[in-house]
């Protein structure tokens, strides 16, 4: 597969605190989907295939979110991958794309949660976490606290551990992400928190406390992705980024024989997804200037670092107190406020991410624009699991 593939269109809606808008999940579908065709300047009858993803909802509701849209008859895949289900829908529209199959796909995902904490819906049948938790439950004491906090808390107490890291650099991360989400009118939260602010709230499962945990979130983002004969035959180059490089690895066996919460939380995904992902782009993290990654908890973002190869091992604590993790350092990571406080509807954060990157290339990022940014890496991972990782960069 060697055609080259770009996003030429993004859209989303504002992420919203559960039952606080009314609307259905079509409505989000609409909103987002509606942007990223006006985006990229086309009409739907020139999408070819979509694919749409959500985690909470029927069969088939990826069909009835897009004839919002435009009933055409194009093939609609419903995808589901936990967290990273939004990326996974980009990962398909752009491998169709790469392949030749088709000039133009729509990937499109939302999500309509409820309130709390994520919880399982099915109780007649084995979750598909069970062998991930068999493997931590010995490793780490569990409370009955919420699974997602405690074992991304595990994760960040081995860190500690092994490597020195403190919580403070932890809650550093919860304060610098609540930070950027001011200037993000997209963003569930836009509110800015002192250190102190961040270490005072809650505990959830130490070294988390709540404003350092994602909440969950209603909301929907689209990516419309097209090949350089659609791009030239359109007159797109104006608005078009290119995905140099992309990768998706789900658990290897490291995640179940290493016996460590790091890797049972996916570091190990991250990492392999990373280096093929660099491979294709032909580019390492040294060369990007911005970043958006799976921030669902403050301990994640750390761990993240380092599988992304933004931190040696054991290094993100440093990362953290350095300040290249923000405006005028090495990196700006999560400029949009990150999981943490923009929101988390899980099907459409690997979107909302991709829309984050495309403005930051155009230079279209109004406050949160990361100065000279001319390549762009995304990291979205799932429990259970999968792990997507995205290198953009502006086209030649």
């Amino acid at each position: 597969m060697t055609n080259r593939t770009f996003v030429v269109g993004v859209g989303m809606t504002k992420f919203e605190k559960p039952g606080s808008r009314e609307w259905d999940y079509p409505d989000m579908a609409r909103e987002s989907g509606t942007k990223a065709l006006q985006d990229a300047g086309i009409s739907y009858d020139l999408i070819e295939q979509a694919y749409v993803g959500y985690v909470y909802g029927e069969s088939t509701s990826g069909q009835r979110a897009v004839y919002e849209l435009g009933i055409t008859g194009i093939p609609v895949v419903n995808v589901n991958n936990n967290c990273s289900t939004g990326s996974t829908a980009l990962f398909l529209a752009r491998q169709a794309v790469k392949s030749g199959t088709v000039d133009c796909a729509l990937a499109l995902g939302f999500e309509k949660m409820q309130k709390g904490s994520l919880g399982t819906t099915y109780e007649d049948r084995e979750q598909p976490m069970l062998n991930h938790l068999k493997e931590l439950f010995p490793l780490f004491e569990w409370g009955g606290e919420p699974i997602a906090p405690y074992m991304f808390g595990a994760a960040g107490r081995e860190h500690m551990r092994k490597y020195g890291t403190t919580a403070d650099q932890f809650a550093r991360i919860g304060w610098k992400n609540h930070k950027h989400s001011v200037n993000n009118p997209y963003a569930q939260f836009q509110d800015e928190y002192s250190l102190d602010d961040i270490k005072a709230a809650r505990v959830v499962y130490e070294p988390l406390t709540k404003l350092q945990c994602s909440p969950t979130s209603d909301g929907s983002g689209a990516a419309v992705i097209a090949s350089e004969r659609f791009v030239d035959e359109h007159d797109l180059w104006d608005r078009a980024v290119e995905i140099a490089g992309q990768s998706m690895v789900t658990d290897t066996r490291a995640t179940f024989d290493a016996k460590s919460a790091i890797k049972i939380i996916g570091a190990e995904m991250s990492e392999l997804a990373a280096r093929r992902a660099y491979d294709e782009a032909g580019l390492d993290a040294a060369d990007v200037q911005v970043v958006e990654l799976h921030d669902c908890f403050s301990t994640n973002e750390l761990i993240t670092y380092e599988a992304l190869g933004l931190a040696a091992e054991g290094e993100g604590g440093k990362l953290v107190d350095s300040g290249d993790n923000t405006y005028g350092g090495r990196w700006v990571v999560n400029p949009s406020g990150g999981l943490i406080s923009k929101g988390h509807p899980l099907g459409a954060t690997g979107l909302a991410q991709c829309s984050e990157l495309t403005w930051q290339l155009r230079g279209t990022a109004g406050a949160r624009q990361v100065d000279g940014a001319t390549a762009a890496l995304q990291h979205n991972i799932g429990l259970g699991g999968a792990a997507v990782v995205t290198v953009y960069k502006q086209p030649r």
